[in-house]
């Protein structure tokens, strides 16, 4: 599967590292190249310098041949903008994106957006840990 991850911080560097040892193609883009010593030495994928909304940058990162995008930013409003631009401009089958706010999450579910809130799966670890 061709994978691109949008945000190298500690989620998309563990997720396209995950990837690329399981033999998958991975290109992951971040605003800041600092963000790429999250990888570790013997990473096989692309790392790309650029805004993963803009989609000249998304077009040099070959998001036109991808099977897969996760957009995994700090940001709940890029990545929206990002799945979406994936997904209505690029056709890419398969787009997830990580939104911290629970509310924006289901209003993005509800539109038809692969939503992960980590605030909401934490939130439900941790009561069924306080449960046990």
């Amino acid at each position: 599967m061709r994978v691109m991850i949008m945000g190298c911080g500690r989620v998309g560097a563990a997720l396209a590292t995950m990837l690329d040892r399981e033999s998958h193609e991975v290109v992951i883009l971040d605003l800041d190249a600092g963000q790429f010593r999250r990888l570790p030495s013997d990473f096989h994928g692309a790392s790309v310098v650029g805004n993963g909304i803009d989609q000249d940058v998304l077009k040099r990162a070959g998001i036109e041949r991808v099977d897969a995008f996760a957009a995994v930013t700090q940001g709940d409003n890029r990545n929206f903008m990002a799945a979406q631009i994936a997904r209505h401009i690029f056709n890419v089958p398969k787009v997830v994106c990580r939104i911290y706010d629970p509310i924006r999450e289901e209003l993005y579910h509800s539109m038809g957006l692969e939503t992960i809130s980590p605030t909401t799966v934490i939130s439900r670890l941790l009561k069924d840990a306080l449960e046990r």
